[in-house]
């Protein structure tokens, strides 16, 4: 349509309202105004006029669309509408001037574009109801379907559902539909719902001993009464509304892993607490560390094809400014593609060539720290962003960096962003000053001879600067294999070795999802600006927690040298039946010894299961050990010879995945302590993470020693 023709509508609207038309609706009301019949002849009028305009199908699907799109111009409502040859130009206005009469649409002119009036909003939800009702009253059966719709009974439907989305064979799904039938002929209801229907499938399924086909027919959501909890209990929320939507697609995503894609076994492992997985909900959609070449990443500018068209496409930085302003896109965005945290080298190097002046690097990196703190959170523990600093590169761009971080820890309650020193050619002494102030506001730092994560997961065995991405999430429960094994050390090993094969198997259908989607464009940064895809530098992690409990408290050893021996022992069976079912499965696979999250449920499950005072008996602190830890108060007396830093030599040579060495520190410790200990255990130890609890008050974000039991700004106490 041209757009003569529409001014020519406007035009004749224009007319309508100087009282120049003579169309035979014009005088309606103002001939009853003479009549005399008064205001409540006149509203009588009016409604008639109303309920004539809804006898046209064609003006209640006008408002349908306008109900749905929103504001359309002419020629998009009249093509909408389906009025799209030249011949049905007069019928369309026809319709449209009608409702304009009426007060069911407006025109913004200034705009040139027509909305559905409140009035027309409630016409159109009126005729709904009429529609429903009328359907209802028929006398027949009807089903309010998930495409909101009302549609008659068919059973055909339902034997059409089981073949297509359970597989069930012709024969099997007649039998089943006829079942379903009878049941709901004795309801003696003419209204049912499409999920009612559902629900009564797969419980016959189920009394059949289908099970596997009835997973495949569940719908999958959450009770209602969970999501009113989710409405009612909002003071942990910490993104808003972003928090509460994550949250409900994650539990949908984590019933369809459990009960369609993982393998039954693993599922039932998981469940049952023999292994945790972290994170189902976004299992199969985003790989969980990602080690990243900054160089890499922005050398061709922000790269994404054809998904996310709303983000700005930006050329490769040139200048400082650049930097400033491609760089938090680009952190805000790859921080989606990762579950746990995102490691990125050779930011000295990209920093260094793109200015000389260290006093606006340090003023634009403090910028860039604090635009990328504004990045999403797939969980209350948020993807981490880590940039490893190689103290032998640069000392004095590695002391801005510092001094950027430290600044934005002073306004920042939790920090997003992570370092990780790698001193493997560097002093640590060199920048311990500046660090040791770092943790005591709550820095998240790793101390590392290498790449590695903020929680102690290696990169890989090269050393070379590029993508790597680690897929791990599964968590094996030692104690409770101990608690199975009746203190019978091989048999313990055994165990292990028996979970470790369908937990390899369930990453290795994991790699192959993650991959398929990575390349369809799910992840489009790891995607487009990374070459990962044909280095195929995806690799495989397992995680063992609560080791000592497991060999010394329940199989019954003396942490003695005998008793570690078999610790050790224990290890290398881990590690070697790792390595060689991912060889026969093509894949690499190491094993680590990392914090995780599912730490206090085995606690819990276990105590449920084997008595609260076994499991307590079992451990010093009421949840089983992760990692390495050390109290800083014991590090004065430690040596290279020392028997807790012998044993983690011991322990990192055997594990290929990680180690996460703690120092834990009192959280009234000095930054003169921090200082002494940091460059201690840097002459003993190949990596170790400085642990020091800063609280935050959880109602207005301050933090710092003087929180204790309440906030001393706004009296909470609700300290995090």
């Amino acid at each position: 349509m041209g757009k003569d023709e529409e001014a020519e509508f406007e035009e004749e609207l224009d007319l309508d309202s100087a009282g120049m038309d003579d169309d035979d609706d014009d005088l309606v009301l103002d001939a009853d105004a003479k009549d005399g019949g008064g205001l409540l002849q006149s509203t009588s009028k009016r409604v008639r006029m109303i309920f004539s305009v809804m006898a046209s199908p064609n003006r209640i699907d006008i408002l349908r669309i306008l109900n749905s799109k929103g504001p359309l111009t002419y020629s998009e409502l009249k093509s909408l509408a389906g009025f799209k040859s030249k011949k049905e130009s007069g019928k369309f206005a026809y319709h449209l001037r009608k409702l304009l009469r009426q007060s069911l649409v407006a025109l913004n002119k200034s705009e040139r574009r027509y909305t559905i009036t409140n009035l027309g909003k409630l016409v159109l939800s009126l005729a709904r109801q009429i529609e429903e009702r009328s359907i209802i009253e028929s006398g027949k059966m009807y089903v309010r379907t998930s495409h909101d719709s009302i549609e008659e009974f068919n059973s055909h439907k339902i034997i059409q559902s089981l073949v297509r989305e359970g597989s069930l064979p012709l024969e099997l799904s007649q039998k089943i539909t006829e079942e379903v039938e009878n049941r709901i002929y004795k309801f003696q209801t003419t209204y049912l719902t499409g999920s009612l229907i559902r629900e009564m499938v797969n419980n016959v399924l189920l009394e059949h001993s289908y099970e596997e086909y009835r997973n495949k027919l569940a719908r999958l959501g959450m009770a209602v009464y969970d999501i009113q909890e989710m409405f009612t209990i909002v003071e942990n929320v910490q993104n808003g509304a972003e928090d509460i939507l994550f949250k409900t697609g994650k539990n949908v995503l984590a019933e369809y892993l459990l009960t369609n894609t993982l393998p039954k076994d693993v599922a039932d492992s998981h469940l049952s607490g023999d292994l945790h997985i972290t994170n189902p909900g976004i299992w199969s959609l985003v790989p969980d560390v990602v080690f990243l070449s900054l160089k890499e990443l922005i050398e061709e500018g922000l790269q994404l094809g054809g998904k996310s068209l709303g983000v700005s496409r930006v050329s490769q930085p040139k200048t400082l400014d650049d930097l400033s302003i491609i760089l938090p896109m680009i952190l805000s965005l790859v921080s989606k593609e990762a579950s746990q945290e995102i490691i990125i080298d050779e930011l000295q190097a990209v920093l260094a060539k793109t200015s000389k002046n260290l006093g606006d690097i340090e003023k634009s990196l403090l910028d860039i720290f604090k635009l990328s703190s504004t990045s999403i959170s797939y969980d209350k523990t948020s993807t981490i962003i880590s940039f490893r600093l190689v103290l032998s590169t640069d000392p004095k761009i590695t002391k801005v960096i510092l001094s950027a971080y430290k600044s934005y820890l002073e306004m920042t309650p939790l920090s997003k962003i992570g370092l990780v020193i790698d001193y493997e050619k560097g002093k640590i002494s060199e920048v311990s000053d500046i660090i040791s102030t770092i943790i005591s506001l709550g820095g998240n730092v790793i101390f590392s001879k290498g790449s590695c994560s903020t929680n102690g997961i290696l990169k890989a065995e090269e050393k070379h600067i590029g993508t790597s991405i680690k897929l791990g999430s599964i968590t094996i429960n030692l104690p409770r294999l101990a608690f199975e094994s009746n203190k019978d050390e091989t048999y313990f090993r055994a165990r292990l070795a028996l979970l470790i094969k369908p937990a390899i198997d369930s990453m290795v259908l994991r790699k192959k999802d993650i991959s398929d989607l990575t390349r369809r464009g799910i992840n489009p940064l790891l995607s487009k600006n990374t070459q990962f895809m044909q280095k195929n530098s995806m690799s495989l992690i397992l995680n063992l927690v609560g080791l000592k409990e497991a060999v010394f408290s329940i199989l019954g050893h003396k942490d003695d040298k005998d008793g570690q021996e078999i610790l050790y022992k224990v290890l290398q069976t881990a590690v070697d039946v790792a390595s060689k079912k991912g060889k026969e499965a093509g894949v690499n696979v190491t094993i680590s010894m990392v914090d995780t999250d599912g730490i206090s449920r085995f606690t819990t499950l276990d105590s449920e299961k084997y008595g609260k005072n076994s499991v307590q008996n079992s451990t010093s602190s009421g949840l089983y050990s992760q990692g390495f830890s050390i109290n800083s108060t014991n590090s004065s007396d430690l040596t290279p010879k020392n028997e807790l830093i012998s044993q983690y030599s011991k322990i990192s040579k055997i594990l290929n995945g990680g180690l996460l060495l703690k120092i834990n520190f009192d959280k009234k410790s000095k930054t003169t302590e921090l200082k002494s200990v940091i460059e201690k255990m840097g002459s003993l130890t190949s990596s170790f993470k400085p642990i020091l609890h800063v609280p935050v008050c959880g109602n207005c974000g301050f933090k710092g020693d003087k929180l204790v039991d309440k906030c001393p700004t706004c009296k909470s106490q609700y300290i995090l």
